[in-house]
């Protein structure tokens, strides 16, 4: 034995201090007695000190304590290579390999951790006067970030592939080799990356002075509910020609070319309907409007595009209206897709470059594909009728003065009324305008309700275009898969569909006719052929479409009660342009009028002029 206190055996060396007197107390006989100290058991059975029975001489008691398990390897007090909760990996220190799963090799070599795996963030240091002071400023949403992230195997950018799908058949709508590298193709084109970000204006220009009132979302309109079963004919009016039943016998092998043709159909807004101030003046019901508003607002929770009914209440009536070139005059395309068609961006103001270099719309726009649905769906319905053969209502048309030349379009109008009472006490009616085109010969007289029809049409403009929502074509798919056609188009146009289905059922129509017509050239937007017309009971359509009446019968009574504890005055519902939401809005009498259009004007020559 060499040095005292210290004790050599073999590999490695402990060290052991050597003994003082102070460490041993000498009893009676002169023999040395050691003193152990108290020892403290785990009153909760577990491993470790407990935080109930920690000695008060201990200054410790108060940190944090990470459990472990008797069984674990005290090999290494720091791990520089865990995973964080992040599931990112810190750089300091040596790296390990790591397999599919994530595990490194030292991990598994050693074993995996029992105990206190999770309780990092225990010992983690928190600002928290930092954070209770800390206030946000800015919470819009961050711009989006331009291409994609790196990815195994997959281009990330031009010209960029990977070297194991090199020669592979890439799909289209990727990057396909060319001369020169890779070359953009398929249905990819410019700024594809910013076109389902781009928001949408709104339908009419919120004015500062206006008050909002209300804010409905569309999820708490889902939940309404009014059964409506009395409805009560009031007047007919106009004429109607028979449909024509050759057009129920076109395929894609004998299309027939859309004729335009000019006939006067009126639209006419709520208030400047002669028969319905007629009807308001004799009190026969509580809320006025058209089938076509009407719709709009029963399917308001299919809606993605914006739009706007002016609401007037003058007494205890209650008059929707239209606005005039607003969005109820045209007919909306691919509504519900996806990746629905898109305007061109508007330049911008602070970029005197930009508005020289303005693009140009293309046929396949938003606007474009709209102005030509309603052209499609106007003359479709102008050319399946027989004129030779008509029936007149009770009444003529109201809105056709004598001073007309132009041939009138087959059109009826029905009006009729809806109890909205919930109950018995109540006295809540509605009273709307419908419209019928045709009529079926030998389906009983028309006059009484019997055989009449809608007659509406679907457009096909280019399947490979952006905005087409994966629409088959038609000419090679609508004869041999007709469903897979009905169910693209139910779920493109969800909101448009259901609009005309609750038309049909509003007017009282037995039979909805649906064209399916299609451009002669997907590049030319002028010329379109009829391909087929399909025939369908507006009831069981909207079972299909899973169009609930009782659902829109019940956001039609509550938009009517809200506006019945208004004061008398002129208000607007206007949906948002990019949120499932609708508000209510109080605006002055004079507003969408042509008094305040020329009030406006006047105060822009005024205000460019004092420049």
């Amino acid at each position: 034995m060499g040095n005292a206190g210290h004790v050599q055996v073999g590999f490695p060396t402990y060290y052991h201090p050597p003994r003082t007197p102070s460490k041993f107390l000498i009893d009676r006989k002169g023999m040395a007695s050691f003193s152990l100290p108290p020892i403290h058991d785990n009153p909760d059975g577990g491993w470790g000190p407990s935080s109930s029975n920690i000695p008060e001489q201990f200054k410790f008691k108060d940190i944090p304590y990470a459990p472990f398990s008797k069984s674990d390897k005290l090999g290494r007090f720091a791990d520089w290579n865990d995973p964080m909760s992040d599931n990112r990996q810190a750089t300091t220190g040596a790296s390990a390999t790591r397999d599919s799963r994530g595990v490194s090799s030292r991990s598994r070599r050693e074993g995996a951790q029992a105990f206190g795996s999770g309780t990092a963030s225990a010992f983690a240091y928190f600002h928290v006067d930092d954070e209770s002071s800390f206030s946000l400023v800015d919470n819009k949403a961050a711009p989006p970030r331009r291409g994609n992230a790196f990815t195994r195997g997959r281009a990330t950018g031009r010209g960029s592939a990977s070297f194991a799908n090199r020669g592979a058949q890439r799909p289209r709508g990727g990057f396909t080799p060319g001369r020169g590298g890779f070359q953009r193709g398929g249905r990819r084109g410019w700024r594809d990356w910013d076109k389902g970000n781009r928001a949408r204006e709104s339908s009419v220009t919120i004015s500062p002075h206006w008050s909002m009132l209300e804010e409905i979302e569309f999820h708490r309109l889902t939940k309404l509910k009014l059964d409506v079963d009395e409805v009560e004919d009031i007047g007919t009016y106009g004429r109607i020609f028979a449909y024509d039943k050759v057009y129920d016998r076109i395929t894609t092998k004998t299309e027939k070319p859309l004729q335009p043709s000019d006939r006067i159909k009126y639209n006419t807004t709520t208030s400047d309907d002669p028969v319905i101030q007629q009807l308001a003046a004799k009190d026969t019901a509580t809320v006025y409007t058209t089938d076509v508003i009407l719709s709009v607002l029963m399917c308001a929770p299919r809606s993605v595009y914006p739009w706007d009914i002016v609401i007037v209440r003058e007494g205890n009536h209650l008059f929707l209206d239209k606005r005039d070139g607003g969005p109820f005059d045209t007919v909306t395309v691919n509504e519900n897709a996806s990746d629905p068609p898109q305007d061109p961006a508007p330049p911008n103001p602070n970029n005197p470059s930009e508005k020289s270099t303005q693009e140009t719309p293309s046929i396949n726009s938003a606007t474009s594909l709209s102005l030509e649905a309603t052209y499609i769906n106007q003359n479709f319905g102008f050319q399946a009728v027989i004129e030779s053969t008509a029936v007149d209502f009770a009444h003529p048309n109201p809105f056709y003065g004598p001073g007309e030349t132009e041939p009138l379009a087959s059109c009826g109008y029905r009006y009729r009324v809806f109890d909205l009472s919930a109950t018995e006490d109540e006295d809540i009616k509605l009273c709307v305008r419908t419209e019928v085109d045709a009529f079926l010969p030998g389906h009983g007289n028309p006059q009484d309700g019997h055989g009449l029809a809608t007659i509406r049409a679907l457009n096909e403009f280019d399947p490979r275009a952006p905005g087409a929502g994966g629409a088959q074509d038609w000419r090679s798919k609508l004869d041999s898969q007709r469903g897979a056609v009905v169910a693209t188009e139910m779920k493109n146009n969800s909101c448009k569909l259901a609009k005309w289905t609750v038309q049909s059922i509003l007017a009282g129509a037995d039979l909805m006719k649906i064209g399916y017509i299609s451009r002669v050239n997907p590049k030319d937007n002028s010329r379109h052929v009829i391909l087929s017309t399909a025939s369908m009971r507006p009831a069981d359509f909207a079972a299909q479409l899973n169009v609930t009446l009782a659902n829109g019968w019940g956001i039609v009574r509550t938009i009517a009660d809200l506006c019945m504890k208004m004061p008398e005055g002129k208000y607007v519902l206007i949906k948002d342009p990019n949120k499932p939401v609708i508000r209510l809005y109080s605006v002055p009498m004079t507003a969408f009028t042509t008094e305040e259009e020329e009030g406006e004007t006047f105060e822009a020559e005024e205000h460019e002029s004092t420049a």
